[in-house]
């Protein structure tokens, strides 16, 4: 059996300051640190952030006064921030600089009294937080929709999207609105790692015969690599761990491919191939990243203070 080993795969900048402004906060104020939501979506690294002393909570009304708070990557709508405010929570903001991208667009196009519609998955972390910036529709690509067009003119619809869905079947949607708003604006808002991860997996789907997706089920773009794997005509599967692996998913499989989401520690990725065994481990390199994103001014002025 031999492995190929997909790049880039595995942490983002996004996710990389993230979990470094957990630490921070855990540093400058002590345990605990309360985290609004998974910081990521892998249950790995949720578990060591709070074998330092985090906390993980769903709802900000569940956060002592008081207190602090690291809001997670994926954003947060502005009653979070109202709420915590309320409550003299110290507020860590970790969302995505990518998310607050999408978030700022938002706004920027409901003071233009632009009509937006929002191609995201429904109860996603990120949509909620994106859909509570402004009034929007949202159309979930998994899911059959029906566009009527509205009195308004083409030129003031807006179109956004969730950071992390699948390329493909987000263009495909954006097709179908464009029929409706041909002159629509469509805003590209699926970042750079998601996108790179998905033309990787593409690309490596016609080299092996099975793909093993490592990274957890509640992933976004762990799930979209699973899927464009299989959209690719390569069986593939999603695991966060070798002991997730079917044995009768190896049989008569010469060709592995590896590959894993923005949220997934390399750790893991490793641990899978040490078990495996394979006879050979080969990169599959295609795409260079070399993308760091700063803290923010003012989380940064805050974390001085």
């Amino acid at each position: 059996m031999e492995i190929y080993l997909a790049n880039p795969r595995g942490f983002c900048a996004g996710v990389v300051l993230a979990i470094d402004l957990v630490e921070i906060a855990l540093e400058k104020y002590g345990s605990p640190v309360y985290v609004k939501h998974q910081i990521v979506h892998n249950p790995v690294v949720v578990s060591e952030v709070e074998s330092k002393g985090a906390i993980t909570v769903e709802n900000v009304k569940d956060i002592p006064n008081n207190s602090v708070v690291v809001f997670s990557a994926h954003g947060s709508p502005p009653e979070d921030y109202a709420l915590a405010k309320k409550k003299n929570i110290t507020v860590i903001d970790a969302t995505c600089p990518l998310v607050t991208k999408v978030h700022n667009e938002a706004k920027k196009y409901s003071r233009e009294g632009k009509n937006i519609i929002l191609v995201g998955h429904k109860g996603h972390q990120e949509v909620i937080g994106t859909s509570g910036q402004a009034n929007m529709k949202i159309i979930d690509d998994r899911e059959k929709f029906h566009l009527e067009k509205e009195k308004s003119k083409d030129k003031d619809v807006v179109v956004l999207s969730q950071t992390t869905l699948s390329v493909r079947d987000t263009q495909q949607t954006v097709d179908k609105i464009k029929s409706i708003y041909p002159n629509a604006t469509i805003r590209n808002d699926i970042c750079y790692a998601t996108t790179n991860r998905q033309e990787v997996t593409v690309k490596l789907a016609k080299k092996v015969d099975l793909i093993l997706v490592v990274g957890a089920s509640n992933s976004s773009n762990c799930n979209r690599l699973r899927d464009v794997s299989i959209q690719s005509g390569t069986k593939a599967y999603l695991i966060n761990s070798y002991d997730e692996i079917n044995p009768d998913w190896l049989k008569g499989i010469e060709k592995i491919g590896l590959t894993s989401g923005a949220s997934t520690p390399d750790k893991l990725v490793y641990e899978i191939i040490k078990k495996l065994n394979p006879s050979n481990v080969y990169k599959f390199d295609d795409i260079d990243e070399d993308i760091k994103f700063e803290i923010p001014r003012k989380v940064k002025e805050l974390l001085n203070e």
